[in-house]
């Protein structure tokens, strides 16, 4: 059975993602496009428009040109939307960095992707300066002053119009954000121009909000959710985008407060916060009408109590990376939202759930796994093209790796993934990637790596060892430490005889899973 939203499909137009998000830009003027939360700087859709216009040219001058890779590596600021748009005018590929990922990480996404510039923020110049030297980076650009890097301010001062690139929206790749797809380490997901204009008219058939709402982007811009659902829908429905560059509570209550914010786009690490801080009662937050929640799913109860708390609407949504990213969405009808469900299929969206056995087709109320096709699927993933092959079907459908069903009214429930990531506060943490880390490790014989249940963070990675000589957990969790991203360290460490596999050698990471519930 395919299933498919309550929505009627919307037109997709063939043009460039700037084109489609700046189309309003002159109109608006100067209303503000952009805010800095922490300093109140303000940049209106004409400033934007005129600002992108002029990196481009200047970008251009240095040679950057269609089809070029640019690196960004940056806390949310309003000068993101500036290159990342610059770039994108230009027919250019943008490769978006977490920050917090180490040198070698950083290193290994812009030689992965062949980027040939980067930008970066004076607090990460050091790593930024040695990923760029390791990636053969030609240039280092910097918002702001800082040694050794080129001020980003330099490319507004080419002087001359950005040139007239010709762009087709359904094969040239405007973004290169990566994830870990279904397995594996870290892998490019190409997105068209066409895959995020497509997903940007899919959000506006779903009713998500106005150019009178003031929307807040504490959810990193590197992250698809942040990049496409708040800033690029935000920009192209004209309205105002209170940036900050990381979740603090106060400084997050009190933007909403000062900038009179109507709609945040979180994750539910941040509502659990909200339904439970103290701090929350400080600040005059009445000015919030809703909360979208996505990148994991929200338990019904924790739901509720945010809902009883803040006295605002919860809308829940699906996706991932690789679908651009929404694929489901809560109706914009409080009347007809479903606590616990993902939503229903956006518009130009079809999904089925398949039996993970037999790959047959479910009908409502059987648990299988999600699979979605339609014009918001990637391209593929970048020189991948058997995990492409392993990701979307003959037919175009993606396999998601979730396991979930749908109810009689075709509301999606999402329940457990088939797929091995763990999810710490909507980060992706691939257990293949610190498994390879903890087998470097002189005393270590073999490991698994599992999702342990955690109140705050949703899941933490809890790592299965075998010891073949002396080391203790904090040892080997320092170890760890040293080498990957904050989110991706490991947060406790068990010793075991053997690690469970199957008669192939692939790691039975459900039992050890199994085997801490049943103890818990």
């Amino acid at each position: 059975m395919i299933f498919r939203g309550p929505y009627p499909d919307v037109s997709i137009p063939e043009v460039s993602l700037t084109q489609l998000v700046l189309r309003r830009a002159q109109e608006l003027g100067s209303k503000p496009a952009l805010i800095e939360g922490p300093t109140g700087r303000i940049l209106t859709y004409s400033q934007l428009a005129d600002a992108i216009t002029r990196v481009a040219a200047g970008l251009a001058q240095r040679g950057f040109k269609k089809g070029d890779v640019f690196g960004i590596l940056s806390p949310n600021v309003p000068e993101y939307a500036i290159i990342f748009h610059a770039v994108a005018s230009l027919g250019g590929i943008n490769t978006l960095v977490n920050p917090l990922y180490t040198e070698h990480e950083v290193a290994h996404q812009l030689k992965d992707a062949g980027a040939r510039f980067l930008v970066t923020v004076p607090a990460f110049i050091e790593k930024a300066r040695q990923a760029a030297e390791a990636a053969l980076i030609e240039e280092l650009f910097v918002f702001g002053e800082v040694d050794g890097a080129t001020p980003f301010a330099s490319l507004f001062a080419a002087g001359g119009p950005a040139p007239v690139v010709e762009i087709n929206p359904r094969e040239d790749l405007v973004a290169l954000p990566y994830s870990s797809g279904t397995t594996g380490l870290p892998k490019g997901v190409m997105l068209t121009h066409h895959n995020l204009v497509a997903n940007i008219r899919q959000m506006e058939g779903l009713e998500y909000f106005t150019e009178d709402d003031t929307l807040i982007c504490v959810l990193p811009l590197f992250h698809i959710y942040g990049l496409v659902v708040i800033l690029n829908m935000g920009l192209y429905t004209g309205a105002t985008i209170v940036t900050l560059p990381r979740f603090d509570l106060e400084q997050f209550l009190k933007c909403i407060d000062d900038y009179g914010v109507t709609l945040a786009h979180l994750v539910p690490p941040i509502v659990l916060t909200l339904s439970k801080s103290p701090l929350v009662d400080n600040y005059d937050l009445s000015t919030l009408g809703t909360i979208f929640c996505g990148a994991a799913p929200l338990d019904e109860n924790l739901t509720r109590a945010c809902v009883e708390r803040l006295g605002c609407q919860i809308r829940q949504g699906y996706g991932m990376t690789e679908t651009s990213p929404v694929t489901h969405s809560s109706p914009s009808d409080p009347a007809q939202v479903k606590f616990g469900s993902v939503g229903v299929c956006a518009p130009n969206t079809e999904c089925k759930i398949i039996d993970l056995e037999t790959g047959i087709p479910l009908g409502p109320n059987s648990e299988g796994e999600v699979c979605v096709r339609g014009p918001q699927v990637m391209k593929g993933y970048l020189n991948r093209a058997e995990a492409t092959a392993q990701t979307i079907d003959a037919e175009g459908w993606l396999h998601t790796g979730d396991i979930g069903y749908a109810s009689e009214d075709h509301h999606f429930f999402i329940v457990d993934r088939a797929k091995e990531l763990i999810k710490y506060k909507g980060f992706q943490v691939p257990p293949a990637e610190l498994e390879a880390i903890l087998l470097t490790h002189q005393a270590i014989d073999d490991a698994a790596v599992v999702p342990y249940p955690d109140n705050e963070a949703g899941e933490v990675p809890k790592a299965f060892v075998v010891l073949k000589g002396e080391a203790t957990p904090e040892e080997i969790m320092a170890f760890v430490t040293e080498r990957v991203a904050p989110y991706k360290k490991i947060r406790s460490v068990e010793f075991i005889d053997k690690i469970p596999k199957s008669a192939s050698g692939k790691i039975l990471r459900r039992l050890l899973v199994e085997r801490d519930r049943e103890r818990a």
